[in-house]
């Protein structure tokens, strides 16, 4: 028999949308077990997703409990309900063990942000979104969902990540046989009408970006305190299903997560399994409905790995549309063709980044430049910021920055074209960093220097790549802090 399942919608929804999601599982045999819509509030101005959290443990495993709902049962979230479900899990059933929830099943989950969160919290936001609310939007929700924000990288760093302070030996993955399984689907088709048209990004389903859905993330800390040939100068960070030794039985020692890229759904219509995605040529089979059935009748370990490679090659498939021309991808979309473009098709990288001196502090006057070997400003570095570099985040809080490369552009177009000629060794993307001094005393990097050179990404030596496609990465730099001779002088007495 089916198990139960609990539903939980995303920012600015509720549970009403989900209706047809229920109907859906009904007629593919959830008819004897109840299914729960869950309803929170994302749209009060005062109200943390940690409140929400607190609030949802209670009446899903606490004193408050729903009487009928089962001790396990499984979850789809969608969009903002990604972050709460994961808030979740990290702070209540932080090693998995215990945790009601088998099977988390992510659509179209904001993991790692939403570039729509900001333009939420504006005032435009506040007039189209909050004038039924009295101006609220979910100022701190919203805080919490915008690209770079402070408690996303917290939550990485809970649930995906070993802490620098930590001993990897001691860590625990709340992902795994006998605790939870991930899996993230998401569409790469835009909003193709009404005013949501505004709002579309390529590589994204016009809300969330495929990288900030993409649950396989990675991180590392880059210490400029060192020599490029120095230990220690380059450090990945520890992914906690890497260190713990339960999840190495069950799965690889790498980040494996379930995860699928649908061409014919954008972030509306991937909620509603049943109905037929945008019109296409070929096979109107919902490979939507086909993906959520498999998630939630995922019946052990292996089955979760295989599911893992089966959607990765989900993934390439939506990937070669870029490589169909203007008349063969209007074949492939004729209802819509006038508003395709294969550019909505490519892969992305997102790059969080946070400088920090070497006391720990942030950094908050930094600029990084992209561009290749020793030719700075010159045309390959031109085309990569025009071209490539499709988008820079500041994070209002604090210096974060979130950078958003296209990783198609990127391999077509600077390493292919601008780069056309190179051998491929020669073939890199640098980035320079500089930091502007604190104060008359004080100045950042080696006496004399205010900038230093990094290597971003090659096209060479593909398994030493940090840069992956599809997915978010976290990148800590840490740049010293030199005080001048005058701050402190010993002299004879």
């Amino acid at each position: 028999m089916p198990r139960q399942v609990v539903i939980l919608h995303g920012w600015s929804d509720d549970s009403k949308s989900f209706k047809g999601m229920a109907a859906f599982l009904r007629q593919q045999g959830w008819d004897p077990v109840p299914l729960w819509l869950g309803d929170y509030l994302s749209m009060s101005d005062h109200v943390k997703i940690e409140d929400v959290v607190k609030r949802m443990d209670q009446v899903l495993a606490g004193p408050d409990r729903v009487p009928g709902l089962d001790d396990s049962f499984d979850m789809i979230v969608h969009s903002t309900g990604g972050l709460v479900a994961r808030r979740w899990v990290s702070t209540c059933y932080p090693s998995g063990e215990g945790c009601p929830v088998k099977r988390l099943v992510m659509v179209a989950p904001a993991n790692f942000g939403s570039k729509l969160a900001s333009t939420g919290k504006s005032p435009i936001g506040r007039i189209i979104k909050g004038w039924r609310r009295g101006g609220e939007v979910g100022t701190e929700v919203l805080t919490a969902l915008e690209l770079a924000s402070d408690f996303q990288w917290d939550l990485a760093q809970e649930d995906l990540f070993v802490p620098e302070s930590r001993d990897p030996a001691t860590a625990r993955s709340p992902y795994g046989s006998g605790k939870v399984w991930p899996f993230v689907i998401v569409g790469s088709h835009p909003y193709l009408s009404g005013f949501r048209q505004v709002v579309n990004e390529e590589g994204s389903d016009g809300t969330v970006r495929v990288a900030a859905a993409n649950l396989n993330a990675y991180g590392a800390t880059i210490d400029l305190r060192r020599r490029e040939d120095e230990p220690g100068f380059f450090q990945r960070w520890t992914l906690r299903h890497e260190a713990d030794q339960a999840y190495k039985q069950d799965g690889r020692p790498k980040a494996c997560f379930p995860f699928a890229v649908l061409p014919d759904r954008d972030h509306g219509s991937i909620t509603r399994p049943g109905e037929a995605p945008v019109p296409r040529n070929g096979p109107e089979e919902s490979k939507l409905d086909h993906l959520l059935l498999e998630a939630l009748n995922c019946p052990d370990g292996a089955a979760y790995r295989a599911i893992a490679d089966r959607w990765e090659g989900l993934c390439e498939d939506t990937h070669e549309l870029t490589r169909l021309g203007r008349e063969q991808l209007r074949a492939v979309f004729p209802k819509h063709h006038r508003k395709m473009d294969r550019a909505f098709f490519h892969q992305y990288f997102q790059v969080v980044v946070r400088v920090e001196d070497d006391h720990g502090s942030p950094v908050d006057d930094y600029y990084i430049e992209f561009f290749h070997a020793d030719q700075k400003g010159k045309a390959p570095a031109v085309l990569f910021h025009r071209e490539v570099l499709e988008d820079v985040h500041p994070q209002a809080a604090r210096p974060t920055r979130c950078f958003y490369i296209d990783r198609s552009d990127l391999m077509r177009r600077f390493y292919g074209q601008a780069l056309r000629g190179k051998a491929e060794q020669d073939k890199t993307l640098n980035a320079m960093i500089s930091a502007a001094r604190p104060g008359r005393h004080v100045h950042y990097l080696a006496k004399g220097v205010a900038e230093r050179k990094i290597l971003a990404h090659s096209r060479a030596g593909k398994g030493e790549r940090f840069l992956r496609r599809n997915c978010t990465h976290f990148l800590k730099i840490v740049v010293p802090r030199n005080p001048e001779d005058r701050v402190f002088r010993l002299s004879k007495a």
